[in-house]
């Protein structure tokens, strides 16, 4: 009898410091550490139970009855413990992800075309309204096409304009667009008439405040019977008020190119002082803007068209450039240099 009162005092005990330190756990977690060390298989109450084989027949019922009301007091607890942590920690969850509508919403950031491409789509629309196609070719050329096929052989001293990347001796990155004109002319021969506009990137080895050894130039090509300067003129007149205003007027300087005879510079009155002179024209009321000539007979020849019975014209114009004029921009380098503070202005 002494043994059993001893064992039930000791089952109480463990009990109630159980129970007790039951109510000041704060997670999920400990609640079953404590369970574990309680009524787990080598708990303290579970060592207890053992030693009930030490009672006499009559006494272990009675405090099989102790035990068991223990246990069912315990696990009721544990039980109402955990929900209680599971509110709380639900609580404590809808506290930190809760949303104050009353605030004002976060503006989300929104992009816009690059200035490049805004003056890219810009041309493209204005010879698109003059009835233009548009054309494009690889940017990875065959000398043939960058040069031979524009009438610039191996030994031609033309080329020393153009420091180009070469990948073999063969294969190099275009240093124009204009190989597309020997390409569309090969593609639609012998369709006239032969219209096209052919935006792209080109390389050169170039790098200062005017030039990047990447930039985007803009080829326009016409072939057709009776084509004539006066056509070139108009429709480069007709594009330069359209980009620049109505009040601009062209010229053209006679200039050399080796796949245009005869060949042009061309000019547009000054947009700043309207051909007054200042120092964005150097004084002189005019800016040049593109390249421009008839095709060369030979250029003709190699796109499969008879130059004895059409004529074409061709001009080729710097997208940065053009850029450059129309925004008032000093530095081609800053088109490239990805600043938002800058782009953001356009």
């Amino acid at each position: 009898m002494e043994r059993m009162v001893v064992l039930k005092k000791e089952i109480l005990r463990i009990g109630e410091e159980a129970l007790h330190e039951l109510q000041q756990l704060n997670n999920s977690e400990a609640l079953q550490e404590l369970k574990v060390k309680v009524l787990g298989k080598k708990g303290s109450l579970t060592a207890l139970l053992r030693q009930m084989g030490s009672l006499g027949p009559e006494e272990r019922p009675m405090m099989g009855q102790v035990v068991n009301e223990m246990r069912s007091r315990l696990e009721k607890a544990w039980e109402e413990r955990s929900a209680e942590l599971e509110v709380i920690a639900l609580e404590k969850r809808l506290a930190a992800e809760r949303i104050d509508i009353s605030l004002p919403g976060s503006r989300v950031a929104s992009g816009h075309y690059h200035p490049l491409t805004q003056v890219v789509e810009e041309i493209e629309d204005i010879f698109l309204g003059m009835g233009f196609q548009i054309a494009e070719g690889p940017e990875i050329e065959s000398d043939y096409y960058n040069f031979e096929a524009l009438n610039l052989p191996k030994d031609h001293p033309a080329r020393e304009m153009q420091d180009s990347f070469y990948i073999t001796e063969e294969i190099l990155l275009r240093t124009q667009t204009s190989p597309v004109q020997i390409r569309t002319m090969e593609k639609l021969h012998p369709h006239l008439p032969v219209k096209v506009i052919a935006p792209g990137t080109v390389y050169r080895n170039d790098d200062d405040a005017t030039h990047s050894p990447m930039f985007h130039q803009v080829e326009g090509l016409m072939v057709d019977q009776g084509i004539r300067m006066s056509d070139l003129k108009g429709i480069l007149l007709n594009f330069s008020r359209q980009m620049f205003g109505e009040s601009r007027e062209i010229r053209l300087r006679p200039s050399f190119f080796p796949f245009t005879e005869p060949s042009a510079e061309v000019d547009v009155s000054c947009m700043l002082c309207g051909g007054a002179g200042c120092r964005l024209c150097k004084g002189t009321g005019w800016i040049e803007i593109l390249g421009s000539g008839m095709v060369h007979p030979k250029v003709l020849e190699m796109g499969g068209y008879n130059p004895k019975e059409v004529t074409g014209f061709a001009f080729g114009m710097g997208v940065e450039r053009i850029a450059m004029l129309k925004f008032g921009i000093e530095d081609m380098r800053l088109l490239f240099d990805n600043d938002l503070r800058f782009l953001q202005q356009f």
